[in-house]
């Protein structure tokens, strides 16, 4: 049976950051969402932060009463967070480490150290149906210890893969390989995300056995001002897709 391409979901938090910067509703991030689903999105992925730079916590149920694809809300779960998880039930929320104050998500979580808060959040979702993944470096124990505490999936952090892809990409993906098996090999799912774009998404697809689904947002609201969110929408979705075999 063939393999199916990973789902990919649009990180609309740079559409929000923009609306911010002149403090109006241009562009409109209800209809950008809405329109994203309707160019080839299969998901959409939100991440608010406490200091609210680009998602506000107030957008959140209005996307949730609109997306018709996965509503994934990504984030740490601090007690804030967690009231606005459970009171708008997404499809999916994905844990991220992420502090405060940091530009933006940088590691994963060690779930191992963190087992006991992870396991506790992890059933609190649980409770009202929502599907849980954990953002963990590409690291087999991280990916047994998401398991342990339950998690549904796990969203591989590819910062170091595109750091490192142009100067020997079988190097950068080596890790990710060697985690995806193991996740395979324990039964639980796999998410990716972070600085994927159109150069290195194929190849990460290609060497990541079991890739369900990825989170894209900074590339590719950068690249739809070259080539429009139509055709970018498009193009990552290409970039996804399991070839056949000639």
């Amino acid at each position: 049976m063939k393999p199916l391409a990973p789902h990919l979901s649009v990180n609309v938090n740079k559409i929000a950051l923009l609306r911010n910067a002149r403090g109006g509703n241009l562009p409109n991030l209800i209809q950008v969402a809405k329109d994203c689903e309707a160019y080839g999105a299969q998901g959409i992925t939100v991440h608010p932060r406490p200091d609210e730079r680009h998602i506000r916590y107030a957008d959140v149920p209005l996307l949730k009463e609109i997306v018709t694809t996965e509503f994934n809300i990504e984030g740490n779960p601090n007690p804030k967070f967690m009231e606005l998880v459970l009171a708008n039930r997404p499809h999916q929320c994905t844990l991220v480490p992420d502090a405060p104050n940091v530009l933006t998500s940088d590691r994963g979580w060690d779930t191992i150290q963190h087992a006991d808060f992870l396991k506790d959040i992890t059933a609190q979702l649980h409770e009202k149906d929502i599907r849980v993944s954990i953002f963990v470096n590409a690291d087999e124990k991280m990916v047994e210890g998401a398991k342990a505490v339950n998690a549904d999936r796990i969203e591989l952090y590819t910062g170091d893969y595109a750091n490192n892809y142009a100067e020997n990409p079988e190097a950068a993906v080596r890790s990710h390989f060697l985690a995806a098996l193991e996740a395979n090999k324990i039964d639980i799912g796999i998410n990716a995300g972070h600085d994927l774009n159109l150069d290195n998404l194929e190849f990460y697809r290609q060497n990541v056995p079991g890739l369900l689904e990825v989170s894209i947002g900074q590339a590719l609201v950068a690249d739809a001002l070259y080539y429009g969110l139509h055709n970018t929408i498009q193009m990552y979705r290409q970039r996804l897709m399991v070839k056949e075999m000639i």
